[in-house]
């Protein structure tokens, strides 16, 4: 919206023009969801007390967990406000790619809103059942994975890149759609599996935006992509205006959500920046560097593939606790010491992600 009017006003004064930079508009973006997280935030954390929408624990996993018990839930809808809000005043709205990720990101929080709002408001355990919600995911992928094959306008947009190899490249055809599917889906459910400890999920989810940011920027410019050597596509630079507002709505909810938290995400903003992440990556066609920036990601989701199997076929378990920031709790590693070290491994794994675009 403001890019319009300022478009508008470049007749008035040449310096409106500086709001064509993508660069420029992509702070204005981050600067603006922080600021609304940080007047939104403390009303919407009232307004969850109020209702009684907090968290229930378990009580067969950290002891120290059962003192969170009541704490308010849900807080993920501030992210959503803060991301969209601010993406709709900063971005072009002609740009499809950005309206691509807008409404997975919407549709995907949907989900978690039904979930969280069964399990914490009307008090069913349950929630959504796994079905369900499995359903829905799948629905909204496929959709997403069948419009991004169909619409693409060239090759380069359904062709999967290897990282740090130069000439390895494959045309993935039909395939792009059950590989786009499985990323959207896999990628959204690993980020609700990490959303278990104060800020552990939405500090990895910020450095990973700005890694994509660097991707989108890149893709999005001929002569960046050229002397890269990663595939062009046209209107892709947009969205770092999104991974902008992600950043900048992610810090604001961490303020709240910093150990001991205020306010958790619950599956509404879990579900959902998993999701948006994932499309990001795959319209700057970047899926594995997403899988090394978001290995903590990763290797939660395996952590509970391998307990689950683990505990079928033998009877045994392989860790104290599934998903993996529970097994160091539980060989007593103190919360904060956990979270840290698992932000400071995604800024490492961040840094080896950006670090493939020069190194092919």
């Amino acid at each position: 919206m403001i890019l319009y009017l300022t478009e508008w006003l470049q007749q008035f004064h040449s310096g409106f023009s500086a709001f064509q930079s993508l660069i420029l508009r992509s702070i204005c973006g981050a600067l603006t969801a922080l600021f609304i997280s940080f007047i939104v935030g403390p009303h919407m954390i009232r307004w969850l007390s109020v209702y009684n929408i907090g968290q229930s624990v378990r009580d067969d996993g950290p002891q120290t967990h059962l003192s969170k018990t009541g704490t308010p839930t849900m807080g993920g809808a501030l992210i959503l406000v803060a991301v969209i809000s601010s993406t709709l005043l900063w971005t072009d709205l002609s740009n499809r790619h950005m309206w691509v990720v807008i409404v997975v990101t919407i549709l995907f929080g949907a989900i978690g809103w039904v979930d969280d709002y069964k399990k914490l408001a009307l008090r069913n355990s349950k929630g959504l059942s796994a079905k369900a919600k499995y359903f829905w995911q799948s629905v909204i992928a496929l959709a997403v994975a069948f419009f991004l094959f169909y619409t693409a306008q060239t090759a380069s947009e359904t062709t999967l890149l290897v990282p740090i190899f130069k000439n390895i490249t494959y045309e993935l055809g039909w395939l792009f759609i059950p590989f786009t599917y499985c990323v959207i889906v896999g990628t959204s459910n690993s980020v609700n599996l990490a959303d278990g400890l104060d800020g552990l999920a939405i500090l990895p989810c910020v450095l990973i935006a700005g890694g994509l940011a660097v991707f989108a920027y890149a893709a999005g410019n001929i002569n960046f992509s050229t002397y890269l050597n990663i595939p062009y596509v046209a209107g892709v630079g947009e969205l770092i205006i999104f991974c902008g507002a992600l950043m900048g709505a992610g810090l604001g909810f961490l303020w709240f959500n910093a150990y001991p938290a205020q306010v958790f995400m619950g599956d509404i903003g879990a579900l959902a920046l998993g999701a948006a992440l994932s499309v990001i990556a795959v319209l700057v066609r970047q899926e594995l560097v997403l899988f090394v920036m978001g290995g903590i990601f990763v290797l939660e989701a395996v952590s509970v593939i391998l307990q689950v199997a683990s505990f079928k076929l033998t009877g045994r378990r392989i860790f104290h606790m599934a998903p993996l920031h529970h097994h160091y709790e539980l060989k007593g590693w103190p919360e904060p010491r956990v979270i840290v070290r698992f932000w400071i491994i995604t800024v490492i794994l961040v840094l080896v992600g950006l670090a493939t675009l020069k190194i092919r």
